[in-house]
């Protein structure tokens, strides 16, 4: 069991950081100057509707019949076996948006009559997750040749920094699994995880639900990249490395609406495969919290509340003592009890395992103390109002419970010897 707490803390530490502070994308750039009357934008926008239309039709013949003839080999492989790996993913839309001229950064075009390289954006929704599409930037190199315009290359502008994003389907065949609490993608290789992943899936979207209510979509959307390559292309190099084993990313949060788009779960595949039934169990919970909780939950938010409830939600109902669950804050209960809540920095550092068993363990002191309606109602005030003064805080937790931070960490701290003996 300590095993297993100091992996989970080593990447939950992570997943929140990516899914919100990290992976969090520009909202679409207004369009600009590809005006529906100019003919090459009007030429390369009916090309890229062409292109949609293929891959919700399947119609492989109509997807790879703009390509540039004179194109490099392995592009135009690469885009057969891009549509190929689409064929089981549940789409309920694919468009790309112009967005802008853009330009060729100092890169050589190929030889060909003209070329461009616009502000392009492609946008997705996964059925029965995605309300909003995913709008992910894609750095595509068109030609013309005579008076036809085609598709080049995906990767031509990468020396002047712009990169095409990678989805799943850039990395292999999909293989997917559907519950009622969302699905898995996985690729070849990845069936056993695949399997175990779906088997708690919806459970896991109802112990969340059970916690923070109905007002989310229900649905998740759980991906198993290949490799470290495909992990780093969908949460960041920064994550994409062997201590992580979950990470909930997002495009962005409206905070208008309260709603965030393009949310996943990803997990890495050697990593999760290692855990037990309780320890996936537990992972699961704790990033599906995050995917509910991720609308309503601002940027700057101190982090011992953000994966305190997380690692609360994804503990609930379990039968491991506290001592089992948290044992460097056992051991540090009996010598050197905390004084108060972590700061951020200790997520990070080589004291974050035992940042996370506090947080959890102040959680569970809420939860007995208030009750969770007023948990979830503190974490709604706290986590919605973002980065704030200590006076602040105080006042929301305040609003939240009726008592303050330093009579609450009062409290925890009475009560950690009883729970941790």
């Amino acid at each position: 069991m300590s095993r297993f707490r100091v992996l989970l803390a080593a990447l939950t530490a992570a997943a929140f950081l990516c899914g919100l502070a990290v992976a969090v994308s520009p909202a679409d750039p207004p369009a600009a100057s590809t005006a529906a009357g100019e003919p090459r934008a009007r030429a390369v926008r009916d090309l890229l509707d062409r292109r949609a239309r293929a891959v919700l039709a399947r119609d492989e013949a109509a997807f790879t019949a703009d390509l540039d003839p004179a194109a490099d080999a392995g592009f135009r492989q690469r885009q057969h076996d891009l549509f190929r790996n689409l064929a089981a993913v549940p789409l309920d839309g694919w468009e790309y948006r112009l967005a802008g001229d853009g330009d060729l950064g100092g890169v050589r075009p190929p030889a060909a009559d003209e070329s461009w390289a616009p502000e392009l954006r492609l946008a997705y929704r996964l059925r029965g997750v995605d309300a909003t599409p995913s709008t992910q930037v894609m750095a595509y190199l068109f030609t013309r040749r005579g008076d036809r315009w085609y598709l080049n290359s995906d990767t031509a502008l990468e020396p002047a920094g712009r990169r095409t994003w990678r989805g799943p389907w850039d990395f292999g065949p999909c293989h997917v699994l559907t519950g009622a609490g969302g699905f898995v993608l996985g690729h070849p290789g990845s069936e056993p995880l695949a399997a175990r992943v779906l088997a708690e899936l919806d459970t896991a979207v109802a112990a969340v639900t059970e916690v923070w209510g109905p007002s989310w979509t229900r649905r998740v959307a759980v991906l198993i990249p290949a490799d470290a390559r495909e992990l780093q292309a969908l949460v960041g190099p920064a994550f994409a490395d062997g201590t992580i084993a979950g990470v909930a990313v997002a495009d962005r949060v409206d905070a208008g609406t309260r709603t965030a788009q393009g949310q996943r779960v990803v997990l890495n595949r050697d990593s999760a495969s290692a855990l037990s039934p309780l320890s996936l169990r537990v992972l699961l919970r704790h990033e599906i919290t995050h995917v509910a909780a991720r609308g309503e939950t601002a940027d700057g938010a101190p982090l011992w509340l953000l994966e305190g409830f997380a690692d609360y939600v994804g503990h609930r109902d379990g039968d491991v003592p506290p001592r089992r669950a948290a044992p460097a804050l056992a051991e540090r209960v009996r010598t050197a009890p905390p004084t108060g809540l972590p700061p951020d920095a200790r997520f990070q550092g080589g004291d974050r395992e035992l940042a996370y068993q506090e947080s959890w363990s102040f959680h569970l002191y809420l939860a007995r103390r208030l009750g969770e309606p007023r948990l979830v109602e503190t974490y709604r005030r706290v986590a919605g109002a973002g980065r704030v003064t200590d006076e602040r805080l105080d006042a929301l937790v305040r609003e939240a419970t009726g008592v303050g931070v330093e009579e609450l960490v009062r409290g925890w701290r009475e009560f950690l010897p009883a729970t941790f003996p």
